[in-house]
């Protein structure tokens, strides 16, 4: 089976920090990029963990929107922590954009994000 692939990047999410693409789309899959918690407009990294968990989510969610597909259709997320003792506080807030019937998810502590960020936040949904 052969399947194109569309990058696309996000004129509302912040620019990518490397040489990746905000996400790809193949087939009605869409992947993208792990999401720091960048203010776009302000440049600011957020490091409060639940403002970090907030702003990852909704440049996640600009990405998806641009691409053709929204915050309810992701099957998988995976997210980056610094520490893992602000598990609870992370879920807070990603339990308000995943509600009742939340992706499968995997949730790792990890040594070091780029640019000391505290959480990155990376997906794939289904396109609508």
């Amino acid at each position: 089976i052969e399947m194109k692939r569309e990058v696309i990047n996000s004129v509302k999410a912040p620019d990518a920090i490397g040489p990746y693409s905000h996400c790809n789309k193949v087939g009605n899959f869409i992947f993208t990029s792990g999401q720091l918690p960048l203010d776009k407009e302000t440049k600011e990294l957020k490091t409060d963990i639940k403002e970090a968990t907030r702003q990852s989510l909704e440049n996640v969610k600009s990405i998806l929107e641009e691409a053709g597909s929204s915050i309810k259709n992701v099957v998988k997320a995976t997210v980056f922590v610094k520490d893992l003792a602000q598990f609870a506080e992370l879920n807070e807030v990603y339990n308000e954009y995943f509600g009742e019937n939340p992706p499968a998810r995997s949730c790792v502590q990890v040594a070091k994000l780029p640019m000391d960020a505290v959480v990155e936040i990376e997906v794939i949904a289904i396109a609508e």
